[in-house]
């Protein structure tokens, strides 16, 4: 499951360097990003208010149909593709234009809560903040993109050659259902802008240029059960010697390279007086350069070979979750027009790159890193995410609207990069 909390490291990447030369921010599109502020937050009322865990088919329907009402009202033609791994569908709408440049604006719309925390807390507004189950992660995203075709739509802009937009209904549970779509739309795209969230509680403002994949590691162990007052001896313990193999695998990570491999779960034996037979542990694995995995496969089952207890067998797997965004030109030079444009506002806007998993990484294209460039993060400023107090940053939503539809314009009038 992708996170992303306050807990994760973040890095934020030329956070104090200097401002780009400050130039005036587009008038026309200031005051198109300022008249959506209050549907903006009519809309995401609208969708907080209807609950829609990853599963929750009667609300992911619910929230489909809005979705799919909005984007066909915006001019874009709607298609769907079942998420079958826990139901319901991943929408496609996509706009040709008069231009060349093919652009994807991308995020999920369920969310980690439960069925009932709707009505349990519904959308509220004080103090500056808005709060809801998925406020921020990711439901302030997708009203971010339907906003930003409404300000689109009010500058008469349609300079792409298509804009595509993808909500998916499966990403809190990795995806399953809807990642291979999103990496099939997103191989065609010369831009993908991906909404989730950014973060309040790092002190700056932020977009994400690279994320961490997420892989899964097991550890088992198979030994001889046997009287543990009786005959100890004649047992083999599971336990002592995945503790063991626990020990010799904790430097598996390379801090350089933003690897980590963390154990975090364990279990072994059945009774107090049995040497037990099995022991598992379970592990997560967080990477930004993908050769990482086929290093750790490799290293740990190297080490396992070596044993404390004999006559166990040992046995290490390493299944894949999400990949990674790792670090590239492209996203960097992505994040460097954002930093710009944020800087027409009079803001400073800093490159992150965090350790959570997001569907960018499924939309990055490994045989061809150029292309398309990604930006994560361009959703609305928040914090606490998938906690009961998620909240989203009100004051936010004018600076990222504006920096949104700012990118969607550049980007389709951008031959040269």
């Amino acid at each position: 499951m992708r996170t992303i909390a306050s807990s994760l490291a973040l890095t934020l990447l030329a956070a104090l360097a200097p401002l780009p030369a400050l130039s005036a921010p587009d008038k026309a599109v200031l005051e198109a990003a300022e008249a959506q502020n209050g549907p903006y937050r009519e809309t995401l009322k609208g969708l907080v208010d209807v609950d829609t865990g990853t599963g929750d088919v009667p609300g992911l329907s619910k929230v489909e149909a809005v979705l799919t009402k909005r984007l066909e009202a915006s001019g874009l033609t709607v298609s769907t593709r079942t998420a079958p791994a826990f139901g319901g569908n991943t929408l496609i709408g996509t706009r040709s234009g008069t231009g060349t440049r093919k652009i994807l604006l991308l995020v999920h719309y369920d969310t980690v809560f439960g069925t009932g925390d709707a009505a349990k807390r519904p959308y509220t507004e004080r103090d500056g903040r808005a709060y809801g189950p998925g406020v921020a992660d990711a439901k302030g995203g997708v009203a971010m993109i339907l906003h930003v075709l409404s300000a689109l739509e009010t500058l008469r802009f349609d300079g792409y050659g298509t804009l595509t937009v993808v909500f998916n209904p499966d990403e809190e549970r990795g995806s399953r259902g809807s990642r291979d779509e999103i990496a099939r739309i997103a191989r065609e795209q010369d831009v993908v802008l991906s909404f989730e969230p950014s973060f309040a509680e790092a002190g700056v403002d932020a977009v994400t240029v690279a994320t961490k994949g997420i892989n899964y590691a097991s550890l088992t162990v198979k030994g001889r059960a046997s009287h543990a007052g009786g005959a100890p001896e004649a047992g083999r313990n599971a336990v002592v010697e995945l503790a063991h193999q626990i020990l010799q695998l904790q430097d598996l990570g390379d801090p350089s390279k933003g690897t980590s491999l963390h154990w975090t779960m364990i279990q072994g034996g059945t009774k107090p007086n049995i040497i037990p037979e099995t022991a598992k542990a379970e592990g997560d694995m967080r990477y930004f350069v993908p050769t990482e995995y086929d290093r750790i496969l490799t290293e740990a089952r190297r080490i396992v070979g070596a044993h404390r207890v004999p006559d166990t067998q040992v046995t290490f797997d390493l299944a894949r979750g999400r990949p990674p965004l790792p670090r590239n030109p492209a996203s960097t030079s992505l994040g460097d027009r954002a930093k710009a444009i944020y800087a027409e506002l009079g803001a400073d806007l800093a490159l992150a790159e965090i350790g959570g998993g997001t569907d960018a990484g499924y939309a990055f294209q490994p045989d061809s890193p150029a292309k398309p460039a990604i930006l994560e993060s361009l959703g609305i400023v928040g914090g606490h995410y998938h906690s009961t107090d998620e909240f989203a940053v009100l004051a936010s939503i004018t600076p990222r609207l504006y920096l949104a539809t700012r990118l969607v314009m550049e980007a389709a009038q951008d031959t040269g990069r």
